[in-house]
């Protein structure tokens, strides 16, 4: 065993390269069943970011299904998230480009049939209703220029190109429209302004009369203080949701116009609905189900009978798990572990074994370079606590000086209504193969610890999240895991907001980077996409009712406070976080006499999807740190100006 080279933590040599990650690297999401062929969606970085559906046929070869230049993307919320569904060996989906739904059937090339992109509709989540032969889905109508885009559920027929008929509207927001196995209901998520999907959301059912119109609609569960997630219909035409009334996300079904419990527990069984087609549960048969739930820091996979109500944990090595799809005997789901990439699985629920049928990285590194996350919890304001997951420093060729502490860097995650797990990250791993340790916290706010700490965050957005990520980073130097000299922040969005908060309002960090990352929340308020138009009500208060707060808020309104190096991401399409609010920052700390930078992107929105932006900037963030920190990074990087170094 060759002895480990000493060198200062920051100029480790590693194979984990920015090359490394967008080259070998795709996105995966979106598995689907039809039949014995298994779907799923490819993110590919090195086509510009487009989507490709997958097709693995049961011999075992893959095909791409959608040919380029389509590329199988919503815009509906922005965000996107279920953009096609299979049905019988015909694939249809939503078209990045026009938003126009397409139908793809077996040797034909894809057709529309939806309207032109001037229409102004978009499309998601579409369902196949067997017995009225026609998709049914969710459409959001931007064609009235200046006004808020309108959002309902209509059918579409597979030919007409008429843009659907409307089935559900008069509320803000619509999700999850199932039609139940026998076809006589339809059962629908839906939601108003102010509220988010995890805020208060409700589960309607309707029957579906002769003519394909719905007959009275009920309410089945929610309201303005309880969140429902993935409505779905079991096997026996038994609506099933995930409910937190408890406090909790968890499982329920609606029999004989009850609302049963069937797993109470401090566990949470649902995600924020961020994105369309989230699930976390699917049917065995009618008298069971297989789910996934997190529970004290840990994703887990069950079987639930659904007429004892026993939950039995099925033993898994995997970390994360992304949707879940059931044939006979197994399941094919979307995993991630702690070292390893993340891939798309096939699970046998008897044996617990597994193949792995794609993988999001032909990674071939040694686990030498690999470090694996430890949970912290850590004393945060109010005589409370957080969490986070702390990864050290580790390169198998490397060690530290003696007497001497790695720089961290503080991860903020966006949303802020998220959460990081410790699933395998490369990202991560760039920074802990050449010696920078990594705090990814999960301030108050996130997902995943119940209820009442997801509204931690209620008023207070740009304080708890920001106390918690000092007070994290604070913790791991108080143990002397890290340098307290030596402090970085890092995050995109909202956890570019808390890191723009950070730098400003406290002086802890030495430096911060921003990606795509609010700094002016009054300009947020006042100028972005309908889903989230009303997300800061919550978070800081009614908007202009609290200006005075929102511009209290706002880092780019006290500059003079900006207290540290900065540099700065910027997509110059993004219509979320608009590119002048990273301008307006760069100026003012460019004024300040900080050492700051700016790197704009043409041709990227909210989130980089293009290989060389996203290498540019992993590239760029740790040349940065390394003039700041005092490092020499060990692989060369294009320059690019940095003011005031």
């Amino acid at each position: 065993m060759v002895e480990a080279k000493v060198a200062p933590y920051g100029s480790w040599k590693s194979p984990i390269t920015a090359d490394l990650i967008v080259q070998g690297s795709i996105g995966l999401g979106q598995v689907e069943l039809d039949e014995e062929d298994i779907y799923w969606l490819e993110a590919r970085p090195t086509e510009g970011g487009r989507n490709v559906l997958v097709r693995r046929s049961p011999d075992g070869q893959q095909t791409d299904v959608t040919p380029a230049p389509f590329n199988v993307r919503t815009r509906v919320h922005e965000y996107g998230g279920q953009a096609y569904l299979v049905h019988r060996g015909e694939v249809f989906f939503v078209n990045y480009t026009d938003q126009r739904l397409y139908r793809l059937s077996p040797s034909q090339p894809p057709r529309p049939i939806t309207p032109p992109t001037e229409s102004g509709f978009r499309y998601a989540d579409p369902v196949f209703d067997e017995a009225r032969q026609r998709l049914i889905c969710v459409r959001e109508d931007h064609s009235r220029p200046g006004q808020e885009a309108v959002n309902t559920i209509v059918a579409v027929p597979l030919e007409t190109n008429d843009g659907g008929k409307v089935l559900v509207s008069g509320n803000d927001f619509y999700a999850n429209p199932r039609v139940s196995p026998d076809g006589k209901n339809l059962s629908w998520l839906t939601w108003n302004h102010p509220n988010m999907p995890w805020d208060g959301s409700e589960v309607w059912v309707s029957p579906i009369q002769s003519d394909g119109s719905l007959g009275q609609e009920e309410l089945v569960a929610g309201g303005l203080e309880e969140s429902i997630f993935q409505p779905d219909w079991s096997p026996d035409n038994t609506l099933y949701f995930v409910s937190d009334r408890t406090g909790w996300w968890n499982l329920y079904r609606w029999q004989g116009g009850q609302v049963q419990a069937l797993a109470e527990m401090e566990a949470e069984f649902g995600v924020p609905q961020w994105v369309f087609g989230l699930s976390t549960y699917t049917f065995e048969s009618a008298d069971s189900l297989i789910c996934t739930y997190f529970e004290k820091g840990t994703w887990h996979l069950a079987r639930l009978d659904t007429s004892s109500r026993q939950l039995t944990e099925l033993k898994t090595p995997f970390a994360d798990f992304g949707g879940i799809n059931l044939a006979q005997g197994y399941a094919i789901m979307g995993v991630a572990r702690i070292t390893e990439p993340r891939a798309i699985v096939r699970y046998e629920l008897a044996s617990g074994n597994f193949e792995v049928l794609k993988s999001a990285s032909q990674l071939k590194t040694d686990p030498g370079y690999f470090s694996r996350p430890v949970e912290v919890e850590f004393p945060t304001e109010n005589g409370l606590t957080a969490f986070g997951y702390f990864y050290a420093p580790k390169n198998q060729d490397f060690s530290g000086p003696n007497g001497e502490r790695p720089p961290l860097l503080v991860q903020s995650h966006g949303g802020p209504t998220s959460f990081s797990s410790d699933s395998f990250d490369l990202r991560v791993q760039y920074w802990t193969s050449r010696g920078i340790g990594v705090l990814d916290v999960n301030y108050g706010g996130s997902t995943n610890y119940g209820r009442a700490y997801r509204q931690r965050l209620n008023g207070q957005w740009g304080i708890v999240d920001v106390d918690d990520c000092v007070n994290g980073a604070n913790y791991l130097a108080q143990k002397e895991l890290v340098d307290q000299e030596r402090l970085a922040i890092e995050g995109g969005s909202a956890g570019g907001y808390t890191t723009l908060c950070a730098i400003t309002f406290r002086k802890v960090f030495k430096v911060g980077a921003s990606h795509f990352g609010v700094s002016d929340a009054e300009a947020l308020a006042l100028d972005t996409h309908k889903f989230e138009s009303r997300y800061l009500d919550s978070m800081i208060g009614p908007y202009p009712e609290k200006q005075a707060l929102y511009k209290e808020r706002s880092p780019i309104n006290y500059t003079d406070q900006l207290n540290c190096a900065l540099i700065l991401f910027q997509g110059l399409e993004d219509k979320v976080v608009p590119p002048d609010q990273a301008e307006k920052m760069f100026e003012a700390a460019k004024a300040k006499g900080l050492p700051v930078a700016y790197l704009p992107f043409e041709g990227e929105q909210h989130g980089f999807r293009r290989a060389e932006n996203i290498k540019r900037s992993l590239e760029a963030q740790l040349y940065f740190f390394s003039k700041i920190f005092g490092f020499e990074a060990a692989d060369p990087v294009e320059p690019f100006k940095i003011e005031n170094l």
